[in-house]
């Protein structure tokens, strides 16, 4: 351990698997406490706790899309570690891939909702919380996705919010700047990342055009949220970091 985040809370929403849980392996190693979050996964969020230890972990069953569960995960967190350092927006769906013409008004809205509007309440109930440190700093992560830089033809809504929360970021960044706020956002855009959604008959194909010849790890993801939600990060504001094996190069 190198202690990057020593002394910092971090709230990472979908913080029980995949890309989340990863970030949250590489937050607890750095010295964070974490704060981790799941709509249905429950058993994977108490089991993330067993894993980390009660101590510098807790678990919140939160509903990203859900302004009243966002004041919930804060006031959690605050009443167990007393501040919000850092967020990171990870929580997400693929929703329902096809031609945007049969693409029904639900379906794309349950995906805006998930991937785009919890980024903007995620980022409201932060910013709020970390003007109440002493400090009144912070970091905010948004995880977009290479599809948040160029649209996937079969999957209109993901790439619309992914992209709309890699402009999200910008907006916010900006803002916060301007108004001499010590509150940082920049967003992250993973590439293929080895986890249980990417189907196992798929992979050797979505490897076949990846440059470096393999698909990244959830770890991969982390390594740069360590970066970003540290102090060494002080200058990076509003940017984009993509993390793809070369794909987008």
């Amino acid at each position: 351990m190198s202690d990057r985040l020593k002394g910092k809370v971090a709230i990472i929403t979908g913080g029980v698997a995949g890309i989340g849980l990863g970030v949250a392996e590489c937050y607890v190693r750095e010295g964070a406490k974490v704060v981790l979050t799941a709509n249905h996964n429950v058993d994977g969020g108490h089991a993330a706790v067993a894993k980390f230890g009660d101590d510098v972990s807790l678990f919140v069953q939160q509903d990203v899309a859900s302004e009243a569960d966002w004041q919930k995960v804060i006031d959690a967190t605050v009443a167990k570690f007393g501040r919000v350092d850092i967020l990171v927006n990870n929580a997400g769906i693929g929703g329902v891939n096809g031609a945007i013409e049969d693409l029904s008004l639900d379906n794309w809205q349950k995906v805006i909702d998930v991937n785009l509007t919890a980024n903007f309440l995620g980022e409201k109930a932060a910013i709020n919380a970390m003007k109440e440190t002493a400090d009144a700093k912070g970091s905010i992560i948004n995880v977009s996705s290479v599809a948040g830089l160029v649209g996937l033809p079969f999957a209109p809504a993901y790439s619309a919010s992914k992209g709309g929360s890699r402009m999200l970021t910008h907006a916010t960044a900006l803002n916060l700047a301007q108004r001499k706020l010590d509150i940082r956002v920049n967003s992250v855009h993973p590439g293929w990342i080895d986890t249980a959604i990417v189907p196992e008959a798929a992979k050797q194909q979505i490897i076949a055009g990846i440059p470096v010849g393999h698909m990244g790890k959830p770890e991969d993801i982390g390594e740069v949220c360590v970066y970003l939600g540290s102090d060494e990060s002080k200058f990076a504001n509003g940017a984009e970091f993509t993390v793809d094996g070369g794909q987008r190069a």
